[in-house]
């Protein structure tokens, strides 16, 4: 059974029933959904949810999405989504300054290696349930991928809508799967608004419009997936990157919801990262400031780029409530953290990576991170979406003639001490 009882406005506590719609009509602030949480706790234990095979799945209770028996139709749950790894980082631990680190990677994420497939998957259950056969979305890229994948799985029509500007990889990751891709002559705050309009036209399931408020419940499951790959406990403290706030701010209400559950105990600061050239949540954070004051973006973390975050006021909430804070990167730093994050781990995340790396660097460095407690950094998306973001900041490769003689030479030269480089034994 469904455990999900409607939707309910943030704001004025208005309830709705299960329909595409984004805002409340009385205040106009943005709607979610409400559980039946005592009912989820009287049915289900993590003793069970360990029982059930490795994908987002296994929350499904927690989930706006149909019973499993609902109907003969392709379903999103098929697709393994999810369960990625939780991943201990000492080295990387040791370089930040901190005894106990682990990286939440979802650059692995199926199939389009970004936690955006999970909150994708989520939208389409409710699509197909709402009747559209057309799906859209505005991107700045990972959602676009996520969309156009799912859509062709699910033999949905799909129409992406990009800033003009969007890196090569995305672009190309798009439109192979058969999506029509629209870039617009403008940032993701025009494309989003255009996309805005378009629902009130036509009969479409936009997931970042009118199917919002199911979409965004997807991102819960990176937090339950953390607490429960901990042994069901919390983290210290944990830094996500902010590009509209909502995966911050869903990670906040998944950890409350297990807390409400009994399932883990204390609390977790959670902290907010962003890139300097649109910064928007995190300035409001240092300011002490409850309004969010717009931004033209101007980063190399296109992913991040909002400058209108539709969630901003949400995640400014979750993070002072925690006892988190807020850090931007510039771009130089963005590099530094994705070089970072890969050679002390090998994880290569995109842009929105080296944000985080870079961020929690900074909170580390200031005392807002406990050195001594846990600390989980979430990576969004994989670092083959951005390659164009680090190509002119790597050292360049050599290239020799196939002769011994020269390998010995270029290998003197680099005046390397370490096991394993000394001459073999005659």
């Amino acid at each position: 059974m469904s455990y999900a009882l409607g939707l309910r406005c943030r704001d004025c506590g208005q309830t709705y029933s299960f329909t595409p719609q984004a805002g409340c009509e009385a205040c106009f602030a943005p709607l979610e959904v409400a559980y039946d949480l005592p009912a989820i706790g009287r049915a289900l234990d993590p003793a069970r949810i360990a029982a059930r095979p490795a994908n987002m799945w296994r929350y499904r209770e927690l989930l706006p999405i149909e019973p499993e028996t609902a109907a003969s139709r392709p379903r999103p749950t098929a697709l393994q989504i999810g369960w990625t790894p939780l991943q201990p980082a000492p080295r990387l631990a040791r370089a930040l300054g901190v005894r106990e680190l682990y990286v939440k990677n979802d650059a692995v994420n199926f199939p389009t290696l970004s936690f955006k497939d999970r909150v994708v998957a989520v939208a389409f259950d409710c699509a197909l349930r709402f009747g559209f056969s057309v799906v859209a979305c505005s991107s700045t890229g990972n959602l676009a991928n996520a969309v156009a994948a799912q859509a062709a799985a699910l033999g949905l029509e799909a129409f992406i809508f990009t800033p003009a500007d969007l890196e090569a990889a995305k672009i190309i990751a798009t439109r192979i799967y058969g999506a029509r891709l629209v870039q617009i002559d403008g940032n993701y705050d025009h494309v989003n608004r255009l996309c805005g309009e378009i629902a009130q036209k036509l009969a479409w399931g936009i997931v970042n419009v009118n199917l919002r408020p199911f979409y965004a419940e997807g991102s819960k499951t990176v937090a339950y997936e953390i607490a429960e790959q901990l042994g069901w406990r919390l983290p210290n403290a944990l830094v996500c990157p902010m590009a509209g706030g909502s995966l911050l701010t869903k990670i906040g209400r998944g950890f409350d919801e297990l807390r409400a559950l009994g399932w883990v105990q204390g609390d977790s600061r959670i902290c907010g990262a962003q890139a300097t050239g649109c910064s928007p949540i995190s300035t409001a954070v240092k300011r002490g400031s409850r309004e969010i004051v717009p931004q033209k973006p101007r980063t190399i973390a296109r992913s991040l780029a909002i400058g209108d975050p539709a969630d901003g006021v949400y995640a400014g909430e979750t993070i002072r409530r925690t006892g988190g804070w807020a850090e931007d990167a510039t771009d130089s730093e963005i590099v530094e953290g994705i070089r970072l994050l890969a050679e002390t781990e090998g994880i290569f995340a995109e842009t929105a990576g080296g944000v985080t790396v870079a961020s929690a660097r900074k909170l580390i460095a200031a005392g807002r991170i406990d050195a001594e407690g846990s600390l989980v950094l979430v990576i969004s998306g994989n670092g083959l979406k951005t390659l164009d973001a680090v190509a002119d900041h790597l050292p360049q490769s050599v290239v020799l003639p196939p002769r011994l003689a020269d390998f010995e030479n270029y290998l003197s030269s680099l005046q390397l001490e370490a096991p394993g480089l000394e001459p073999a034994l005659a």
